[in-house]
């Protein structure tokens, strides 16, 4: 494990956890774990059980482990009210929210674009079916998390280094522009702060990738 690695385990479980992320098996798991929550950010406003377990984030002074930090303090005094309304600002709106969360979107401007196409000829070699009960189109920054986690996770047969070529593929090329949008977004409040810890986490798999290369 690289002082990369050990940073990021230090920073979402607390000091003196790392140790315990030695093989690469254990931080391909916990990575997971960060792309599963940001699914869940990012397809649902959270409910007050996820708050609870968000209050509970470890922070460090690193930047990931300040990332959760500030999402546990906000998680502490939202409301699920007022973020039921927060997301559906920002992700759906009257007509379109002011984010517009998929991948083809950000790449041609258009929705159901070859960004789409592309990731769905990818999804078939990786033998990852669409799931009957989705609503979303499977570019959806939610729906690439959750697949990310699953590769990363082992819910997916996929051949080694698959993950490292999804991530090039379908979430570096504009994942961290979404971040930035995000954050700056009018309607944000409590999902300024999850726009820092996808921004700051997207970094962080960049370089651990180029590292990895």
């Amino acid at each position: 494990m690289t002082e990369l690695h050990r940073g990021v385990a230090a920073a979402m479980l607390g000091p003196g956890s790392a140790e315990a992320l030695e093989s690469q098996q254990s931080f391909d798991l916990f990575r997971a774990h960060h792309y599963a929550l940001l699914a869940t950010l990012l397809a649902r406003a959270p409910t007050e059980s996820t708050l609870q377990i968000l209050a509970g984030l470890q922070g460090d002074s690193s930047a990931l482990g300040r990332a959760h930090a500030a999402l546990a303090e906000a998680a502490r005094t939202a409301r699920p009210a007022a973020l039921e309304r927060e997301y559906f600002n920002l992700f759906i709106g009257v007509g379109r929210g002011e984010i517009v969360p998929y991948e083809s979107f950000y790449l041609t401007g258009f929705l159901q674009e070859k960004p789409l196409a592309r990731l769905r000829q990818d999804l078939a070699v990786l033998g990852v079916e669409r799931s009957p009960d989705l609503i979303e189109l499977e570019d959806h920054i939610a729906v690439l998390c959750e697949i990310m986690a699953g590769l990363l996770g082992g819910s997916f047969e996929a051949p080694e280094g698959a993950e490292s070529q999804f991530f090039n593929a379908h979430f570096k090329p504009w994942a961290p522009r979404f971040f930035d949008d995000l954050g700056s977004a009018a309607a944000a409040d409590f999902y300024k702060h999850v726009a820092v810890l996808g921004r700051t986490f997207m970094t962080i798999e960049s370089e651990a990738l180029a590292l990895a290369a």
